[in-house]
């Protein structure tokens, strides 16, 4: 039992490493990325704490070397759903009344696993499933997951604390319950640490979770599940599946017992989604909680005070670090006149500069798109483009699949600002520029506002602290992460919540207390220490 109240150790971001010729960090990689190619392995599901296979098994290949399989994964079907939704249900009870400092400290090992022993194995597995070189690794699957581990905890008992006023005569408690029935997880390809804070934060919180990974990011997963059991966590909180999405759907979203959804994927699954829910809420026990991040077409914004070089940088890196397939990755751009030809010649200079292959080379800065799907919608738009009339290709343009699925940096301008490639999301490594009359700094802030139903990411650069304050305003609700001469990647847990409104989702910003607040149910408790015994009162005596 508890009987004391416990302090966890505070939460700071981990150590970014920078991988460098000689680092011991790097020879560690380089030794987990042979390890890993030269064996095969086989992926189970994790349903109750058992590793489940099937006759079903699918290869796994890097993006950027199709031919080489990394593995096989096991194919599960309507089954196993029922039977992982089932072991969730099973071990709700003793997770749910386990004390919170035993489920934090579970986490608080987790991280700690990621930071030390697994480290190496973690990035290796993240660079070839998901074609990311070493650095992008780094800050993804290994430091942004150790700090949406440790400072959730962190806001766990933030929350747990927020109690009450008590009058004279009463105790007045609040509890944070978790929420009743289970949680699905669905979550995305590209950043390993969603795949890892999607199912973790409402477990944290109590709840129990059916977790349907990417197809893509499975290699990695299964890393993050061997973390999950060693770290501790008991069989049934989370339960990791791999079926399509459908079957998944069908058999989740028809059950009495879900009770919530934690996505981030595409505006248009995740409205479905929502469609679905809403058709079936008379058939659920309580009212789900839908909480989605759903991507973005993100801008960066160049006042006519603002500086070349440093818009071209970041439009290099916000456009292009892991081939663009951020969700906040900087796609649209708008440059006054005045600078733009300084802007292109840096950015022009950059991207010259950029070599593309396999993370492997860690002299690459650019890698492979993450399958045939994106590769061909991705150069879909680059050959339109091509084409048009009102865009012209400046930069890149290229595409090849012999080997694996690049596509080179590309940078299209464009006279018309509703450009097809300025409004929808590509997810990819193309950037879409407009140049704009330098004396229409305000009319242009308003057309970034109204060109695209996305709302996530942007970012402004001014020298003229005026030109800050105008954009400031008129983009309000233009980006739920807004940056100020910087590009608009990058947030870090604990400094910059992440997420966005209109069509980028529901703004419950992932890595923070208001992300957590959605996975419990709080429940007002008032203890009355003397009970009245009459009901009269005072007021009815007679004159």
């Amino acid at each position: 039992m508890s009987n004391a109240f416990f302090q966890v150790p505070p939460a700071v971001n981990e150590q970014v490493l920078n991988y460098a010729p000689g680092s011991s960090e790097r020879a560690d990689v380089q030794e987990a990325l042979a390890a890993l190619k030269a064996a095969q392995i086989d992926v189970p599901m994790t349903i109750g704490g058992k590793k489940v296979e099937t006759e079903n098994k699918l290869p796994m290949h890097p993006p950027h070397e199709t031919d080489h399989v990394l593995g096989y994964y096991n194919r599960g079907d309507r089954s196993t759903v029922e039977a992982a939704i089932e072991a969730a249900l099973a071990a709700k009870e003793g997770w749910e009344n386990m004390p919170w400092q035993d489920r934090a400290a579970i986490f608080l090992k987790a991280a700690d696993l990621l930071a030390g022993p697994y480290r190496a194995k973690m990035n290796a597995a993240t660079m070839l499933a998901q074609s990311k070189n070493v650095f992008q690794a780094e800050i993804d699957s290994v430091a942004e997951l150790c700090d949406f581990w440790r400072f959730n905890v962190e806001y766990m008992t933030q929350i747990y604390s927020e109690q009450p006023e008590s009058a004279s005569g009463i105790w007045n408690r609040l509890e944070y319950r978790a929420l009743e029935g289970f949680v699905f997880a669905l979550t995305p390809f590209n950043f390993t640490s969603i795949a890892g804070n999607l199912p973790g934060a409402p477990a944290l919180m109590g709840n129990t979770v059916v977790w349907k990974a990417a197809e893509t990011q499975i290699y990695s997963a299964n890393v993050i599940m061997d973390i999950f059991d060693e770290a501790g966590l008991p069989p049934g909180v989370i339960n990791l599946v791999f079926v399509d999405g459908p079957t998944a759907g069908d058999v989740i979203f028809n059950h009495p017992e879900f009770t919530g959804l934690h996505f981030t994927g595409s505006t248009g699954v995740f409205q479905h989604l929502w469609k679905t829910i809403g058709n079936n809420i008379s058939k659920y026990k309580s009212y789900p909680r839908i909480v989605g991040e759903t991507g973005g077409k993100d801008f960066v914004v160049a006042h006519p005070s603002a500086d070349a070089k440093q818009v071209a940088t970041a439009l290099s890196r916000g456009a292009f670090e892991y081939q663009g397939q951020k969700c906040s990755a900087a796609s649209r751009a708008y440059v006054p006149e005045n600078i733009w030809q300084d802007v292109k010649k840096y950015l022009l200079q950059d991207l010259a500069s950029m070599k593309m292959g396999s993370p492997e080379d860690f002299s690459n800065f650019i890698n492979a798109v993450i399958d045939e799907k994106a590769y061909i919608k991705i150069s879909n738009y680059i050959s339109q483009a091509k084409n048009d009339d009102d865009a012209i290709v400046i930069a890149g343009g290229n595409y090849d699949r012999t080997k694996g699925y690049f596509i080179e940096p590309t940078v299209i301008q464009t006279s018309d600002p509703k450009y097809k490639t300025m409004v929808e999301e590509i997810f990819g490594p193309v950037l879409t520029i407009y140049v704009y009359d330098s004396r229409k700094y305000e009319e242009t802030l308003k057309l970034v506002d109204s060109t695209s139903p996305y709302s996530l990411t942007g970012a402004i650069f001014s020298k003229d602290r005026q030109g800050v304050l105008v954009a400031n305003k008129i983009l309000r609700h233009s980006a739920g992460n807004f940056y100020i001469n910087d590009k608009p990647t990058g947030a870090v847990v604990g400094q910059q919540p992440f997420g966005g409104a209109r069509a980028s989702g529901t703004n419950d910003k992932a890595g923070s207390i208001w992300n957590l607040l959605r996975w419990v149910s709080p429940r007002t408790i008032k203890e009355t220490f003397v009970t009245p015994t009459d009901y009269r009162y005072p007021f009815l005596g007679e004159e």
